[in-house]
């Protein structure tokens, strides 16, 4: 029953996570891009206030996926070079998630007009990354229940 709880919170939080970089990405930015238009303070004023509060909640979200796979791990220890590659997945996208949110944000709360498009199509780069990264590591999350 324990390994049943790991595996719904260790794959619910991981499918949360995915599915909101990606709902962000490819709906809520182009949806904001479109509505303010010409309007990149406006743009940038509603981002900032989207994205406020939300940095220690996903430090958060990692942390619980990062024990639960090691739950999990510990339960199972077949299929190490599998489970391995997930974790550095997921290292590398916690680690680009700690630049935007602790150097990234800053640059960009502070940013003149001309840097701002520079800081965006960044964070756009970044953020698909981080989206490909996680998004691997989930699937490869799948296949190890296939293995």
């Amino acid at each position: 029953m324990a390994a049943v709880v790991l595996v719904v919170v260790h794959a619910g939080l991981a499918a949360g996570w995915v599915g909101g970089m990606a709902y962000s990405l490819f709906v809520v930015q182009p949806k904001l891009k479109r509505y303010f238009g010409a309007d990149r303070d406006g743009r940038e004023a509603l981002t900032a206030v989207i994205a406020s509060g939300n940095r220690w909640k996903v430090v958060g979200l990692i942390g619980v996926i990062a024990l639960t796979g090691v739950g999990l791990l510990l339960i199972d220890r077949d299929d190490w070079v599998l489970h391995a590659t997930k974790a550095l997945l997921l290292l590398i996208a916690s680690g680009i998630f700690w630049y935007v949110s602790w150097r990234h944000w800053p640059q960009r709360v502070f940013a003149t007009a001309a840097e701002l498009p520079v800081l965006q199509r960044r964070l756009t780069r970044l953020a698909t990354t981080m989206l490909a990264l996680a998004g691997s590591a989930f699937a490869l999350g799948v296949v190890a229940t296939r293995l």
